[in-house]
């Protein structure tokens, strides 16, 4: 059974790893004998999740310009953040896009100046606790513009 497994790979470039698991994945799925053990099914079934999330992002980092993020101090994302304004009716008076790592609320400013310069009247910006970095609170706050 060994001569059926794919050679390994010698690098340690990500798309020669995963072009050698799904070699793997083939060979093990195309010998009944071994792909119907309910143990190898589940590894088998978990190495081509992996694979599968591992090519999408590899597509996705090939973006040269995004970066990581965090959502929270537990959870990251790999991208972009697009920062919006918005009037009390909900129709967007402004927006920036920056990549993942840029801190949210440097942004405000620049909302403001721009929905500004699109004629509309800023008399309160409402932020968040997570935009002002203080967790204690989940209410929004709002705050008067000069």
């Amino acid at each position: 059974m060994k001569n059926k497994f794919p050679s390994k790979t010698t690098t340690d470039v990500s798309e020669d790893e995963i072009d050698y698991c799904q070699k793997l994945i083939h060979a093990i799925e195309n010998e009944g004998s071994i792909s119907a053990f309910p143990k190898v099914k589940e590894q088998l079934n978990l190495l081509k999740e992996t694979v599968a999330d591992d090519s999408e992002h590899l597509k996705i980092s090939a973006d040269q310009d995004a970066a990581v993020g965090h959502k929270s101090a537990d959870t990251s994302f790999f991208g972009y953040k697009t920062h919006i304004a918005m009037t009390e009716e909900r129709i967007i008076t402004a927006a920036t896009i920056t990549t993942g790592e840029k801190n949210d609320g440097k942004q405000l400013q620049t909302l403001i100046e721009k929905s500004k310069a699109a004629g509309i009247v800023v008399e309160t910006s409402l932020e968040t606790p997570l935009i002002r970095k203080k967790i204690t609170s989940h209410t929004a706050k709002k705050t008067k513009l000069n």
